[in-house]
């Protein structure tokens, strides 16, 4: 077996521009991520818009084509002011308007789905984990993404597999964090998520 193969493919997402944030925090993270070489992992990024539709379509699509051992979507948050783990995601309250300037159907992600999906990843050990590892970058724990389309994206994944599904919440660029350090405390998130899979 080839040392590409024994590599562990990680998909990250990053969301497109959306409202006040025209440079996305998350995608310029996740494309700093990409840039740097981390061992035995094989990093697969991808930039989604902030469209529920395209989302419900295009990430179940990812997870087919890419076949990852770990996906973590990461998003911006103007309430964010340290790197964000998401615990768990939402089925229903989507009623904020996407860039398209719509909503999804009876406001829900998967119709017949449980209201809320808990990712089996212990995000209090990850938190730990970014925290002791001596990064210049604050980790949290949260368990509400915000009913837009980081929870929508978050749910989609969990619906597929819980077990390898992530959400990461950024601050916006230079509050405080540059692209670079949410890049290296990302890194530090994925070394942590793939040491429990």
């Amino acid at each position: 077996m080839s040392d590409e193969e024994k590599k562990k493919t990680v998909l990250v997402t990053g969301f497109g521009p959306f409202g006040e944030h025209t440079i996305n925090a998350s995608w310029v993270a996740v494309q700093e991520l990409a840039k740097k070489s981390i061992p035995g992992v094989n990093i697969v990024i991808q930039e989604i818009p902030v469209a529920y539709e395209t989302v419900k379509k295009q990430v179940p699509q990812l997870w087919e084509e890419v076949n990852p051992q770990l996906v973590i979507h990461v998003g911006v948050s103007k309430e964010a002011n340290a790197i964000t783990l998401e615990q768990q995601a939402h089925n229903d309250g989507y009623k904020r308007l996407d860039v398209l300037k719509t909503c999804p159907s009876n406001n829900c992600c998967v119709e017949g789905a449980e209201e809320c999906l808990i990712s089996s990843i212990n995000m209090e050990k990850v938190c730990s984990d970014v925290n002791g590892s001596g990064l210049n970058i604050k980790a949290v724990v949260s368990h509400d993404p915000g009913r837009y389309l980081c929870d929508f994206s978050y749910f989609v994944s969990l619906h597929i597999d819980r077990s390898k599904s992530a959400f990461v919440h950024v601050p916006p660029l230079g509050k405080p964090y540059t692209g670079l350090e949410l890049a290296d405390g990302l890194e530090q998130v994925i070394l942590s998520m793939l040491s429990q899979i």
